[in-house]
């Protein structure tokens, strides 16, 4: 029944698709048919593939990037007092500039390579795992840190033993979110400059009116996004299967 929801959600989305492109008359260029989308998926998948694997590779990097510095930094934002005053502002700042103002900085100084797009994925994780993670941690049970205190556990030992499988639930909400959003910095920053990857597919599609070829890549960033999604999800459930609040949204 899980998989037969959403099949008949994409199935019906489908045939409204179809249908207005068949009785609307609206022109190829603006809204290709779905056959056409499917020719073309099949005609350029040597294109689309190799493409795939480029965006898949940067979305993967940035995800454990992200998620390592965002972790760090809730740790230590939590731990330390100094470092929060210090970490708080620039946690805010990488939110305040519109990521789309920092890719082409990023584009000019570190190239149209990989690395640019990593990090615009990196800045667009970062956040929702620190913010998560870090009030995880401070909302640890008072009564839990009491009883460690009471056995002379060190900061050390607490922040190990309570604190952290206290903050999981949190920290797995937040990499859910990173999940999600994961892809938008690679593709913005495929869309800036790049010599590979889906989003530069989407952008040479368009320039040449390959309204098609441009579905047919969007379409396959919603399938990466959406099975990136359901496989960090169902691993968290299982991985934090004894806390309730790690049930997702699957």
């Amino acid at each position: 029944m899980s998989l037969l929801r959403p099949l008949i959600t994409f199935l019906g989305f489908l045939a409204v698709w179809w249908g207005v492109t068949r009785f609307t008359g609206i022109p190829a260029f603006m809204l290709p048919a779905p056959g056409d989308v499917a020719q073309a998926l099949w005609t350029q998948r040597d294109l689309l593939f190799w493409n795939t694997l480029t965006t898949l590779s940067e979305i993967l990097l940035g995800l454990l990037f992200g998620t390592l510095f965002g972790g760090i930094s809730a740790i230590a934002i939590v731990a330390s007092p100094l470092l929060q005053r210090w970490l708080m502002p620039v946690l805010v700042l990488s939110q305040a500039i519109p990521v789309f103002a920092l890719a082409p900085l990023l584009v000019l100084w570190l190239g149209f390579g990989i690395t640019s797009k990593v990090v615009m994925a990196v800045l667009v994780i970062f956040f929702p795992v620190t913010a998560n993670f870090a009030d995880g941690l401070r909302r640890t049970d008072p009564g839990w840190l009491d009883l460690a205190r009471t056995m002379n556990a060190s900061r050390w030992a607490m922040l190990r033993h309570v604190r952290l499988p206290a903050a999981l639930p949190a920290f797995a909400s937040g990499l859910r979110v990173a999940t999600a959003v994961a892809p938008i910095g690679a593709i913005i920053g495929e869309w800036v400059g790049a010599s590979s990857g889906l989003g530069f597919v989407m952008i040479n599609a368009n320039a040449r009116i390959e309204t098609n070829l441009m579905f047919a890549a969007l379409f396959i960033l919603a399938v990466v996004a959406i099975a990136l999604y359901v496989l960090v999800d169902r691993g968290l459930r299982l991985l934090l299967r004894w806390s309730p609040e790690s049930t997702g949204f699957g």
